[in-house]
């Protein structure tokens, strides 16, 4: 989201914001979160210098209220406004955009994840089902007497299988929160998607 704020297009969109009535720095951290549907929210380290910034352009003002500095627009602001309008027109379009793109890759995160902690259940279950029916002379015992082969590793207890199964469901949960909280880039998304098909073989490898 950062990408679609650059070259000062952020203090455009919070002019935008104060244009349509006065707020506090909070409020517009709601309204960027909510225009963002969630996938992105500003630091209060990132707005607050930049409206201090806008007041000293004379941009803004602000008013004291309830302890919190409530921010208004100036003409000066709205002089930049209509200046910069079909700049504002080209913003939200790329806003609009940023979000459908964002969205995608989140599914595609969220997808791919769910059905490889999928693949890892059935694997985990199948292995503890064999593990059930194996004659028990097989498991952490010698071979039968004239039986080739070497001695068979024991089966992997049930309270350990959950757990494997619990952390999965885990990851799975902590995948789709961080993909839906849109703070990452989508370079650094499709970086994690890379990282986790990485993890996910190795695991594999492991329990097979």
């Amino acid at each position: 989201m950062s990408a679609v704020f650059s070259h000062g297009r952020l203090r455009l969109y919070l002019l935008k914001l104060l244009a349509e009535g006065p707020r506090h720095g909070y409020e517009l951290i709601r309204l960027l979160e909510n225009r963002f549907h969630g996938l992105y929210a500003p630091s209060a380290g990132t707005i607050y210098p930049r409206l201090q910034r806008m007041e000293a352009d004379g941009l803004v003002s602000h008013t004291a209220s309830g302890g919190r500095k409530v921010y208004d627009i100036t003409d000066a602001g709205r002089a930049e406004l209509v200046q910069r309008a079909a700049e504002l027109e080209t913003l939200e379009t790329d806003i609009n955009a940023s979000l459908a793109d964002l969205s995608t890759l989140a599914d595609e995160v969220e997808q791919g994840v769910h059905g490889s902690v999928r693949d890892l259940k059935k694997e985990l279950k199948e292995a503890g089902r064999q593990a059930r029916s194996a004659p028990t002379w097989g498991w952490g015992y010698p071979p039968r007497p004239g039986a080739a082969g070497t001695t068979r590793p024991a089966p992997p207890p049930g309270d350990v299988v959950a757990e494997l199964e619990e952390k999965a469901a885990q990851l799975l949960a902590e995948v789709r929160r961080l993909a839906r909280a849109g703070r990452a880039s989508q370079e650094t998304m499709r970086a994690t998607l890379v990282v986790l098909d990485g993890a996910i073989d190795q695991v594999r490898r492991l329990l097979r």
